[in-house]
C-alpha cells in the first residue's frame, strides 16, 4: 500500500470514530431526556 492511502486511511477511521462519539454522545443524552420526562409524568400522575 503506497503511502498516500495509508494516511487517508489513516484520516477516514479518525473521521468515522469521531462521529461515532458523535452519535453515541446524542444517544445517551435523549436517553437522559426520556428518563427526566418519564419522572416528571410519573411524579404528576401520583399526586
Amino acid at each position: 500500500m503506497s503511502e498516500r492511502s495509508k494516511m487517508r486511511r489513516a484520516q477516514r477511521d479518525a473521521k468515522q470514530e469521531k462521529q461515532a462519539k458523535k452519535v453515541i454522545n446524542w444517544i445517551f443524552g435523549v436517553l437522559i431526556v426520556l428518563a427526566l420526562i418519564f419522572l416528571i409524568v410519573a411524579m404528576s400522575m401520583q399526586s
